[in-house]
């Protein structure tokens, strides 16, 4: 192995085939060692000799993929001016693209001594620490293509990679829990027969498991702790963990893309699994705290927290700001995902104190070549002040609508809400329209990670959250949930129609609103956390899939939902509804685009938004899409009316006037879970639809 000076570009381990070029930033470093480890533990170092704009860098050759590594840092240690090398941490690089292994907790991970707080712990912690991996950047890609799936003809669906497919009887044991089992041909069959256009996955970045939890006998099972941003979480591998990870990543993505579904990732860039002042050292903290970290002002031992989870990365910091850019660059460039949902984006907008949503993070995503074209959604709050963003991203990105969510909620609870919810399911104008942006981008979701599952959220009042050691403390107390008349698990036949038809609701309303609709994986089977409403911990049967458990009849409503959806443009307009009138083939009178409507056939107006018995119906125009089609052909579609009924008793609703629809005829019924009947009504013909159902119309030319 010959020592050669390197370069400072890239940033991390960089293999080409001659050997290895290793690359760190640190401003405040004095100097930096790089350690090899065998495989038997066994670790040799090596100082960095070169130094370039902050940036330590060597050239190894003979170094291949597979090596361990990771490096150490010698500098101040003074935490009172936010000073935190130790170099008797072995650090994980930021930019390792392949970790072996989990962080196995010992006093000696910590840069501070326990039992003396204010000394730099002289203990090793290399026994306990992770290995970042040199990986192979080569891989067949083949003739990959992007999906690049259009936002109003997306369909998102939520998943985890374990808990989506361990408990699967048609996946090999193996491959359970892992990408490839994501990969496997049955599982992208479940997925293309659903509808689905792109799967949103929960954190695949590495992450370790808390020290707390690591106590309880629990584990990180989301994974919002994340330690490193390239690299994809060796738990989730089948194939190995020395950078065979990546290469099992990427055939997932190869996997998933020629079936046409598009990858979403989660990520986590607001915090890392450091924790706060007393949290360990692992990687961050001691190569360049204040480089990565937003410390307070005051006290710069301590660090800001707008997440809950001890400390906040440096959004106004130009290092943090490329690391994030550099890895969202990688995932696009060389892993071929299509696009990322932000965790708590509202706090990368923190340069100082408020939400800014022209903070630089965003002017440089919206400048950036490669990651302003995939798609961009923020989940769009943290916990700090005024940190509830819905609406107010900038117009590049899309939002997980929580207004939508909560809405929607309290509508089929029968909470009078009629006006909003009118918003909600046309597109949320008013939170997106005033900024020149879209119906898509309201990512519309009534279940999702964080919270009941669908069938949990028609079975209980309370959250139970026993089982996760906090005294049921934990998790939102507050869901708009309804349990149908009985708390938890029932045998009574009536509260199971009841959930049963109060799932179709959510689902259909889901799935025939304006927006892009995400489901829940699972929701579509009747998956239940019994009860558990924050299964972050529980790596087990509380969050898994349970595959023999599928409710048939609701798998079968949510295929024929999503079959009808994409049939139909009007349910996925680009445009909002302006009101407009239009001119239509089966009326000499126009009609507005959409129409709503009283139970009784009157046009809704004044006073009746306020009514207590929420019911209404709703005329789209499948002959009012203004925006033309891909080629510029003019876009056409049948006309629906939509009579939802979330009152408690059954209302009697009145066909409107024969301008719009001479004849009518049911195609949709969440009373009913099969098909139903095909009868044809008249305009100004009555019908009955059932307390808390939705009834839906297609105009019959």
């Amino acid at each position: 192995m010959l020592v050669w000076p390197g370069r400072r570009y890239p940033l991390g381990a960089t293999y080409d085939g001659v050997g290895t070029n290793f690359a760190l930033y640190s401003e405040v470093a004095e100097a930096v060692e790089l350690c090899l480890f065998d495989a038997d533990g066994t670790e040799q170092r090596i100082e960095l000799p070169e130094v370039d704009a902050f940036v330590w860098h060597v050239f190894l050759t003979g170094v291949e993929p597979g090596q361990r590594y990771g490096f150490r840092v010698h500098g101040s240690y003074d935490p009172g001016r936010g000073l935190r090398c130790n170099p008797n941490k072995l650090l994980l690089d930021p930019y390792a693209k392949a970790v072996d292994g989990d962080v196995r907790w010992d006093p000696a991970l910590y840069g501070y001594d326990l039992e003396h707080p204010e000394r730099m712990s002289e203990v090793d912690s290399a026994a306990f620490m992770p290995k970042a991996v040199v990986v192979n950047p080569y891989f067949d890609w083949g003739n990959d293509r992007p999906p690049r799936t259009p936002y109003h003809d997306t369909l998102l669906y939520e998943a985890h990679v374990k808990g989506l497919t361990w408990r699967h009887p048609d996946i090999p044991e193996q491959l359970r829990g892992t990408y490839a089992g994501i990969a496997h041909p049955v599982m992208i069959d479940h997925l293309t027969r659903l509808g689905v256009t792109a799967i949103e996955l929960m954190p695949v970045h590495q992450f370790i498991h808390d020290h707390h939890l690591d106590e309880r006998g629990l584990r990180n099972y989301w994974g919002y702790n994340t330690i490193g941003y390239f690299a994809p979480y060796h738990g989730y591998s089948a194939m190995g963990h020395l950078g065979q990870q990546v290469q099992e990543f990427r055939g997932m993505v190869r996997a998933l893309h020629a079936a046409g579904i598009e990858v979403i990732l989660d990520v986590v860039y607001n915090h890392t699994a450091e924790g706060n002042h007393l949290g360990p050292t692992l990687g961050f903290k001691g190569i360049d705290n204040a480089a990565y970290y937003r410390l307070t002002d005051n006290a710069p031992q301590q660090y800001m927290d707008y997440t809950g989870c001890g400390n906040s990365l440096n959004m106004r910091g130009p290092q943090t700001l490329q690391l994030i850019m550099d890895s969202l660059r990688y995932w696009v460039q060389e892993m071929h995902v299509d696009g990322f949902r932000f965790d708590l984006a509202a706090a990368l907008a923190r340069e100082f104190y408020e939400v800014d949503r022209l903070s630089t993070f965003f002017e440089v995503v919206q400048q950036d070549p490669v990651v302003s074209r995939v798609k961009l959604i923020a989940e769009p709050w943290d916990i700090g002040p005024g940190g509830y963003q819905v609406g107010n991203f900038p117009p590049l990105w899309t939002e997980w609508n929580g207004k939508f969510r909560d809405t929607t909620r309290d509508f089929w609870r029968s909470q009078p809400v009629l006006a909003e919810f009118a918003s909600r399911i046309s597109g949320s104008s008013d939170l997106y329209q005033d900024d020149g942006r879209r119906p898509f981008h309201s990512i519309n979701f009534v279940t999702c990670h964080d919270g009941f599952t669908l069938t949990d959220l028609v079975s209980y009042n309370d959250k139970h959250n026993e089982a996760n050691g906090e005294d049921n403390r934990d998790g939102e107390s507050y869901n708009r949930s309804w349990n149908s008349g009985v708390e938890g698990a029932t045998d009574d036949a009536d509260v199971l129609a009841l959930r049963a038809r109060q799932r179709r609701n959510f689902l259909a309303t889901l799935l025939l609103s304006q927006g892009v609709p995400m489901i829940s994986h699972g929701d579509e089977l009747g998956r239940t956390q019994r009860g558990n409403n924050n299964v972050y911990c529980q790596d087990n049967e509380f969050s898994w899939v349970d595959w023999e458990d599928v409710d048939e009849r609701l798998l079968d409503f949510v295929r024929r939902l999503t079959a009808f959806r994409a049939r139909h443009k009007v349910f996925r307009r680009r445009r909002f509804f302006t009101g407009d009138l239009v001119k239509t083939r089966s009326a000499s009178t126009p009609v507005a685009d959409m129409e709503w409507f009283t139970p009784d056939g009157r046009q809704l107006q004044g006073t009746d938004w306020d009514s207590d018995i929420g019911a209404l119906a709703v005329f789209v125009n499948g002959e009012g899409i203004r925006e033309r089609g891909r080629y510029g052909e003019r876009q056409s579609d049948s006309s629906f009316l939509l009579c939802f009924n979330g009152h408690h008793e059954p209302v009697e609703f009145v066909l409107p006037p024969e301008e719009y629809g001479e004849k009518w005829q049911a195609v949709i019924d969440t009373a009913e879970a099969g098909p139903v009947s095909p009868e044809i009504m008249g305009a100004g013909a009555r019908m009955q639809v059932l307390e808390r159902s939705l009834l839906v119309l297609d105009r019959a030319l």
